[in-house]
């Protein structure tokens, strides 16, 4: 009991110096910690100000813009998409202006429509700044630069596009691009991962309108083997 008397007063003793030293460290640099302070409520308040009266009203503009864009894609006018006309701008002039506020899709749209009226490069590069969470539409950007490539006659990149692009997937759509490879990979006399890629629609995706022919692919390769 008397041990634990002496104990109680250096406890109390060495809170006091705790609290005493946190004081003058607080006195010693009080400016520098207001400085700090009011630093961080200029930033929130920078951050606040900007998304409410830049970005989200950039946002709400570059949708606006967007809709004829997005109803000519729709119904298959690549061309009036991709440059506007007069009244509307495309996606070109729409993701230039507007970057990713205009939604990550206008990269997507921008880059399909470009490869549709055969602006190869273009295409890939607007493709290529599509970064979507979406694994079908990631895939399907991915093929879309594989066909792009394959437009340009670079068979060896656009074989590593759809071969990506089938793995993005990961769902019957990878068979179409799957397909894409192994008929790619034969254009570049590959035959074995041409095969692979055959064999794969055969064993992964049997339900697929591409295995329906694929004995054919199968055959066409081991035959010439």
């Amino acid at each position: 009991m008397a041990n634990q008397n002496l104990k109680e007063p250096q406890a109390q003793q060495n809170v006091v110096e705790a609290v005493s030293r946190t004081e003058e460290f607080f006195n010693e640099n009080k400016k520098a910690i207001y400085g700090c302070l009011i630093a961080l409520v200029v930033i929130g308040l920078g951050i606040l100000a900007y998304s409410k009266f830049y970005a989200q009203p950039r946002k709400a503009e570059a949708a606006a813009q967007m809709f004829r864009a997005e109803q000519n894609f729709a119904e298959g006018n690549y061309e009036l998409a991709l440059n506007g006309d007069d009244n509307y701008p495309g996606f070109t002039e729409i993701a230039s202006r507007y970057g990713k506020m205009a939604g990550k899709a206008v990269y997507l749209y921008e880059g399909i429509s470009n490869l549709q009226t055969g602006n190869f490069e273009e295409a890939i590069k607007a493709l290529k700044k599509y970064n979507g969470k979406d694994n079908i539409l990631l895939g399907r950007a991915q093929a879309c630069i594989g066909d792009a490539y394959v437009g340009l006659e670079d068979y060896k990149s656009a074989l590593g596009w759809f071969q990506k692009a089938a793995k993005t997937s990961g769902n019957m759509f990878s068979a179409t691009y799957l397909l894409k490879a192994g008929v790619t990979a034969e254009a570049l006399e590959d035959n074995q991962t041409a095969l692979s890629c055959y064999k794969q629609i055969k064993d992964a995706y049997p339900q697929s309108p591409e295995a329906m022919d694929i004995d054919k692919y199968i055959s066409r390769i081991e035959t010439a083997e």
